[in-house]
């Protein structure tokens, strides 16, 4: 019991540290500091319970347990991360994706294609991932393949979705005036819909980084070999190894947020103009 007040103290103290910078001026350095200390605050606040409370390990290991088991396994880690979020998650990020944009161009260009591809794209999202990636397992086999193949089905149509409503964007009068310059299909695609549809796209994309990662691990489940992110959570979680279990979290946290945040800073390089962009 004597952590539980550190923890409270703890958390009150940040509280209001974090009132009084949300109430200065907004910079770089507050809103930094602001998701740093409230961050730091949760693990600490979370270590004091784990003690206070003297909850076992096989059921919330403390943060500095964690910690030393990620730090004792990175090896594992490391071949688990390439094995997972590379090969699989990555891999099927860019061939979905990008499978997605060019069929979205042909629905674009051919009503009939947005008339019969886009309720079947919305039934297929519908599926739930348990259903589907057991099925793609046994088609491209244990490894890594089968894996991307899950993320494809999982990021293609809502690329698609994005894709196909951000090339409808631009106004009746945009295009009448791409007209007075007999500008045709192909010349206002790329001068005035692809740039407008750009919002739209990377939506899809930042969309699509969290869903290839969770396909990924969860496709794992069904069938890997003997590493791998999923893999590693299902036989750690077997052998009450809940340590391993939350290092392989961090690990997937971690490589989730980097993946978001080089979409992000893509997306701000490329739609710079954009209002959403400005400072």
């Amino acid at each position: 019991m004597s952590w539980l007040l550190p923890g409270l103290v703890i958390w009150i103290g940040a509280f209001a540290l974090n009132i009084r910078l949300t109430r200065l001026p907004r910079s770089p350095l507050t809103r930094l500091a602001v998701p740093v200390i409230f961050g730091v605050t949760i693990i600490a606040v979370w270590e004091c319970l784990v003690r206070g409370l003297e909850i076992p390990a096989v059921l919330l290991p403390a943060p500095s347990v964690i910690a030393a088991t990620f730090a004792s396994s990175i090896p594992i880690l490391w071949v688990d991360f390439v094995q997972t979020a590379i090969k699989g998650a990555l891999t099927g990020y860019l061939i979905g994706c990008g499978s997605a944009f060019l069929v979205a161009i042909l629905v674009d260009r051919y009503r009939f294609l947005q008339l019969g591809l886009l309720p079947i794209g919305n039934f297929m999202a519908a599926l739930p991932i348990i259903g589907t990636a057991p099925i793609l397992v046994m088609w491209f086999g244990f490894d890594w393949q089968s894996k991307a193949a899950v993320v494809v089905v999982m990021v293609f149509f809502p690329m698609l979705v994005n894709t196909v409503q951000g090339l409808q964007d631009t106004t009746q009068m945009q295009r009448d005036l791409m007209r007075t310059y007999a500008a045709g299909y192909w010349s206002t695609l790329l001068k005035l819909r692809l740039p407008g549809a750009m919002p739209f796209i990377f939506n899809g994309l930042k969309i699509s980084t969290t869903l290839s990662l969770i396909g990924a691990i969860v496709a794992e489940f069904f069938g890997s070999p003997i590493m791998g992110m999923g893999f590693r959570i299902s036989t750690s979680v077997g052998q009450l190894a809940l340590d391993l279990v939350w290092a392989e979290i961090v690990v997937a946290a971690l490589a989730g947020s980097a993946f978001y945040g080089g979409v992000a800073l893509l997306e701000r390089a490329v739609t710079f103009w954009h209002p959403s962009q400005r400072r």
